[in-house]
């Protein structure tokens, strides 16, 4: 049932013109982001909702179905509809952040469970990118990163050797903001590939999954406001944990 304090906050007006389903939504969209029904919290069942706020179930389950498919309530079978664990890395196309950004945007606390630089002679693919020989050698920054119950993403990162990275940076801190402190090294633009993939035993090992399981792949290329290349950077998501929101404004 709604917790009393929260239930005697929220109605739907009959005599609105705003249609049901969409008073119903906006309601749901505040129990969600209510204290009440954080941590992946059940919600009334559907008869006992439809009945508390006087529409049918079909009203409810139309309001229901729009916040499943943004990915903010899960159905299970047998158990109910329950909230989205806060545990999505959103990223808006219009203000790409780094991933510390973005966690502390959200107020989401993140732990780096491996964190490792290295030296590596790039494949004809980074080379190629970076508009540099193979036999150059570049900068490898793997991070696995998380929440403190475990993590969802695995990072890797080459930088050009332009940046001048020695490797001896604190890597724990936003890594754009460092390049930019540190090494004047401002990145301006980000080019996104998203693809999903099944997890092999690499990366199901890394985050702590069944082989076979969903994964879902963001390359991210960074370059300067010259357009010169800064980084290449490929993350592996679990992909209960990722959501993409593009933001368009049309002129």
């Amino acid at each position: 049932m709604f917790e009393e304090n929260t239930y005697m906050k929220l109605s739907i007006d009959h005599k609105s013109p705003v249609p049901l389903h969409v008073q119903a939504e906006d309601l749901l969209r505040k129990l969600i982001e209510s204290p009440d029904y954080q941590g992946g919290k059940l919600l009334p069942i559907e008869v006992q909702l439809a009945q508390q706020l006087g529409i049918s179930r079909t009203t409810l389950r139309q309001a229901l179905n729009k916040l499943v498919y943004e990915g903010l309530l899960i159905r299970k079978k047998g158990v109910g509809t329950k909230v989205v664990e806060q545990k999505s890395v959103s990223s808006k196309s219009k203000n790409w952040l780094s991933f510390s950004q973005e966690m502390q945007a959200r107020g989401i606390v993140t732990r780096n469970f491996e964190l490792h630089v290295s030296w590596v002679y790039p494949n004809e693919r980074l080379a190629s990118f970076f508009g540099i020989k193979t036999d150059k050698r570049i900068l490898k920054l793997v991070r696995l990163r998380g929440k403190p119950d475990g993590p969802f993403v695995y990072f890797e990162s080459y930088f050009h050797p332009r940046v001048g990275l020695t490797g001896e940076e604190d890597y724990t801190r936003p890594l754009y903001e460092m390049l930019e402190n540190e090494h004047s090294v401002i990145a301006t633009i980000s080019k996104e590939e998203i693809s999903a993939i099944l997890a092999d035993k690499f990366i199901a090992g890394k985050l702590e999954y069944e082989v076979g399981s969903p994964v879902l792949l963001r390359k991210r290329f960074v370059f300067d406001k010259m357009e010169r290349p800064i980084e290449y950077n490929l993350g592996f998501y679990k992909a209960d944990s990722f959501i993409y929101t593009v933001e368009s404004e049309r002129e």
